[in-house]
């Protein structure tokens, strides 16, 4: 349990030691000299700990917001602090100092260091104290009578339960899910938090909601898909509030952060399996639009994150497009449509839902497709005028994460090692772009059975060494890894849909879903801090050169048997079973970190 420690004895008529056992602190007093040290050193190994100055008047959800947030080691706001870890140890030791910074607390007490001064102290120790901001909320230590009471009226003035609801939602989030889902969904995630649900829960839930919804698409009639449209829209708000009941409650875990990272992926990719299924039901082979949708959707991702990690510390970022785009965020209905035109995903599952209703699977496809590509454009071509425009020296960190994502294998790597280091700027984008070109449309126009692919993959593997031999600095080198994406994934798709053997789309839809989802955890790995999978694993998994290179191969030797359906599924499942036993052994571990997005960028 985690302990607090009152530097005095409590204010009469105070509710703060109510308040700290409801935030679930065991509360203790140091009641003498050395007593705060004392303390600390006889709370339970491995606990978080605070030091609550006896005269804080304030928010509960003040306090809540600094003192129980697992993300951070350590976190304050006037009177208060908590630490756990290796901020904990810093806490105990400043607390041992003679506290120079040390005041009487107005109680009789000798003086002990405050709570404000040892954060003062951990910050000087290069520890980084979370400060939560608190807009309306009310944390204070006041001096005197006059000073409490005045302290007490302006806590009272704001209601803490609406500023936690309001704070449970994003500042920032698409168009359909602020007016249609937050609006109810807050109390959705309150009514769970009262009856002690988890966010786990609430994931996993929306997951099941989803797996239903793909059941009901599958069944290819008319009620399925009028359920299934109603299901995925249930899906979404259970998908909504999970986040709120973490902000909410802030109840944020690793395990949460990995299933809130990759269930929003499989949630959709499996419905677009089911609407697949539900269609051939139907007699209408859709598998291929499905298969698309889910390489452009994969393909936007690797776009939007690509970029984000190339500029996400990138030093003198000046860029008259960005100054354009700042302006428009001024203007309240520009912000709202710019939100809409990139089809985030409540506004994508919305679209879908509908659709799936009062139309057809094919339908479905294809506005998802047309709707998508115009997204993929319209946010390709800002990144390109912003990363053209500015002026920016990207750091060795940007460098690396591209080169993570790239998800290069041991024959890039070997070509890496003695391609030249030093070519012209653009030069990594444009081999990459050629190689690209090379694989997919040779995939695309020739006569399957043929060697030309093989021979465009290992044309591919070569440029795909070259394009990643210097770090990726570059104004444009942020493409490099979405060109990787989509020449794997696109020659997958034409390799199984050229073959036209029964079940080899499926098939392929497996293995660019296995392999996406490799490439989503690599994402949020990086999100995380903590570096890209083992390169064991990715050289285990080949690479994206070489998983290309084994699928021309397959693709040659099995032509017009259905041994190359067989093989597809195959190596899609030791592919899956491969990286998920590695993901979920990473993501369980006690080393990985508890990090949600809260950008309010919408996927």
């Amino acid at each position: 349990m985690s302990t607090a420690i009152l530097t005095g004895p409590p204010v009469a008529g105070s509710p703060l030691t109510e308040d700290l056992r409801a935030l679930g602190f065991d509360v203790t007093v140091a009641d003498g000299p050395g007593r705060l040290a004392a303390e600390l050193a006889a709370a339970p190994a491995g606990a978080r700990v605070a030091v609550v100055d006896p005269r804080f008047t304030g928010h509960r959800h003040a306090l809540r917001l600094a003192l129980t947030d697992p993300r951070f080691p350590a976190g304050a706001v006037p009177g208060a602090l908590t630490a756990t870890g290796a901020a904990r140890a810093e806490l105990a030791s400043a607390a041992r100092e003679p506290a120079a910074a040390a005041t009487g607390n107005g109680t009789g007490f000798p003086a002990a260091p405050t709570p404000d001064a040892l954060a003062a102290a951990l910050e000087d120790a290069g520890i980084d104290v979370h400060r939560p901001e608190l807009g309306v909320l009310v944390a204070a230590v006041p001096a005197d009578e006059t000073a409490r009471t005045r302290a007490r009226e302006a806590t009272e003035a704001v209601d803490d339960e609406a500023v936690r609801l309001r704070g449970a939602v994003k500042s920032r989030d698409g168009f359909f899910t602020t007016f249609c889902i937050s609006p109810y969904s807050r109390y959705l995630a309150r009514w769970c938090a009262r009856r002690g649900l988890t966010p786990n829960q609430v994931t996993t839930a929306s997951l099941l909601v989803a797996l239903i919804a793909a059941a009901c698409a599958a069944t290819g009639t008319r009620p399925g898909f009028v359920a299934a449209g109603v299901l995925l829209i249930a899906s979404f708000v259970l998908d909504c509030t999970d986040g709120q009941l973490a902000r909410y409650s802030l109840q944020y875990s690793t395990l949460g952060a990995w299933l809130d990272a990759t269930f929003d992926r499989a949630k959709e990719y499996a419905y677009y399996a089911g609407l697949a299924l539900g269609a051939a039901r139907g007699g209408d082979d859709v598998w291929a639009l499905a298969l698309g949708a889910m390489v452009l959707q994969s393909c936007r991702h690797i776009v939007d994150f690509s970029f984000n990690e190339a500029n996400h510390d990138a030093t003198a970022n000046t860029s008259p497009t960005a100054a354009l785009s700042d302006r428009l965020d001024s203007v309240g209905w520009t912000v709202w449509l710019r939100r809409m035109i990139v089809l985030p995903i409540g506004e994508r599952w919305a679209l879908i839902a509908v659709l799936t209703a009062v139309t057809t699977p094919r339908i479905v496809f294809l506005v998802l497709l047309v709707g998508c590509a115009l997204a993929a454009c319209y946010t390709t071509a800002g990144r390109l005028l912003r990363s053209l425009t500015r002026r920016a020296r990207r750091t060795d960190r940007a460098a690396q994460a591209l080169a993570d994502l790239a998800d290069s294998g041991p024959l890039a790597e070997a070509v890496a090692r003695v391609a030249p280091k030093r070519l012209p700027s653009f030069a990594a984008p444009a081999v990459a772009l050629l190689g690209t070109a090379a694989v997919v449309a040779t995939a695309w126009l020739t006569p399957h059975g043929t060697w030309w692919p093989v021979l465009a993959a290992a044309v591919y593997a070569v440029t795909s060494g070259v394009a990643v031999a210097a770090p990726l600095k570059g104004a444009l080198d942020w493409l490099v890894p979405p060109l990787f994406r989509a020449a794997e994934y696109v020659t997958i798709l034409a390799l199984a849909a050229r073959s036209g053997l029964h079940g080899a789309v499926p098939a392929a839809f497996g293995l660019v879903a296995a392999v996406a989802y490799h490439h989503y955890d690599t994402v949020y790995r990086i999100r995380g801090g903590t570096g890209a999978p083992p390169r064991a694993l990715v050289r285990a998994t080949g690479g994206h050169e070489g998983r290309v290179l084994v699928v021309t191969v397959l693709a040659a030797l099995l032509a017009d048997r259905t041994t190359f359906t067989w093989a597809l599924a195959a190596l899609a499942g030791l592919l899956a079973l491969t990286v998920l036993t590695e993901s979920i052994r990473f993501w369980v571990s006690a080393g990985a970190p508890a990090v949600h997005d809260e950008t309010g960028e919408p996927t």
